[in-house]
């Protein structure tokens, strides 16, 4: 059966440059970096030159690069760093769309004693900017936002809130696991002061991470060990992920043009088409600009995880907002804070798009659709 991936905001296939790459350090150099001896050197070079590709693609320099193990470490990490750096300051805003990578540490902070300002979204996804403004105060310890919204697509104006988190000397902490490789991300013009994304979603393999942390930012360690990545989050590095990290980073800092020229179209034509075809649907978030690749497709009358059932056996990958959403089977939060009606959240179907999508995949999922959601509905 054809098999047509639509769910690269979950996973995406392993970059075969980043495979090429690795395997030698899965074979042959198999050495701990922090040895002294000729077969820890290598793998020690391979990961600076690793953190060099990577500082290419944020616009920053390469000591500002921290490894981790994923988005969800990175995040973890800035936040119970700045904390713990800022015991006086017990506030943190963040906003009510944000991934549970955030709002779950938030929550759990929350119950300790901190005050929490969630900002809101309107029906759009886009975030009341000066409400986040206003909700800055003398003891605020943070700001968390993403870039752009896993389950919608959505951005943020990143830019500007930096601009005022700078003003007002104020850490800013942006989850950019969606955005990253799909939209600029030049951290030389944008004063974000920790920001975090994650391998597995941008070509490289599962189990490595980068928290960019700008010199000067106050981040105590949240794990205690030897000096690896310069104390801030020690622990053997992963050598092999690190250096498909860095061939996916230089591959993404090569293909973001590619994203917003061809993969957009490729997504507008999927959204177009489907309008078309299919009666009573909505795509999320469609009146404001969303990165590229992503589309959220409200099927009314269709149970998502029915629907996701559906397209599977058609050979079409795709999800019912967040992965672990899809598996289950709870409505996503996301939505609701846009304010859609929970039907209508427990009917959203995400399409996420990559650089290997084709004009026949998006054709092909066009002509399965409009039976599978017929016979769902009659149903």
């Amino acid at each position: 059966m054809r098999t047509v991936y639509l769910d690269n905001n979950a996973t995406t296939r392993v970059a075969p440059e980043a495979v090429e790459a690795m395997t030698p350090y899965l074979t042959e150099f198999y050495g701990n970096p922090s040895s002294v001896h000729r077969l820890g050197a290598k793998p020690a070079e391979a990961v600076r030159a690793a953190r060099r590709q990577v500082a290419v693609l944020f616009g920053c320099s390469s000591e500002e690069v921290v490894f981790t193990s994923c988005g969800t470490e990175s995040n973890n990490l800035a936040i119970a760093g700045v904390l713990e750096s800022a015991p006086g300051k017990q506030h943190i805003v963040t906003t009510t769309v944000e991934h549970a990578a955030i709002n779950r540490v938030v929550d759990r902070m929350e119950s300790k004693g901190y005050g929490v300002t969630r900002v809101p979204v309107d029906g759009d996804g886009r975030l009341d900017f000066g409400a986040l403004e206003g909700a800055i105060r003398e003891d605020t310890a943070l700001v968390a936002a993403m870039w752009a919204n896993n389950e919608t697509g959505v951005l943020f104006p990143i830019d500007e809130i930096a601009a005022v988190t700078r003003n007002r000397g104020v850490p800013l902490l942006v989850d950019a696991v969606t955005a990253a490789g799909k939209v600029p991300l030049d951290l030389r013009r944008v004063p974000v002061d920790l920001l975090a994304i994650s391998g597995h979603k941008l070509h490289a393999p599962k189990g490595v991470g980068v928290l960019f942390c700008r010199e000067g930012v106050p981040l105590t360690s949240a794990m205690q060990g030897a000096g690896q990545e310069r104390g801030r989050r020690p622990g053997t590095e992963n050598v092999p992920g690190i250096v498909g990290m860095g061939v996916a980073c230089e591959l993404a800092a090569e293909k973001t043009g590619y994203y917003d020229r061809e993969v957009r179209r490729l997504r507008d034509r999927l959204e177009s088409g489907l309008a078309a075809a299919v009666p009573d649907i909505t795509v999320t978030g469609a009146a404001v600009p969303r990165v590229p690749n992503t589309s959220n497709v409200v099927f009314r009358g269709v149970n998502a995880g029915e629907m996701l059932v559906a397209l599977d056996g058609a050979g079409i990958c795709a999800s019912a907002g967040t992965a672990c959403k899809s598996a289950s089977g709870q409505v996503s939060g996301v939505l609701l804070a846009m304010g859609l009606e929970p039907e209508d959240a427990a009917a959203a179907i995400r399409f996420s798009l990559s650089a290997w999508t084709t004009e026949n995949d998006i054709d092909y999922v066009v002509d399965a659709v409009p039976p599978l959601v017929a016979k769902l509905r009659s149903a």
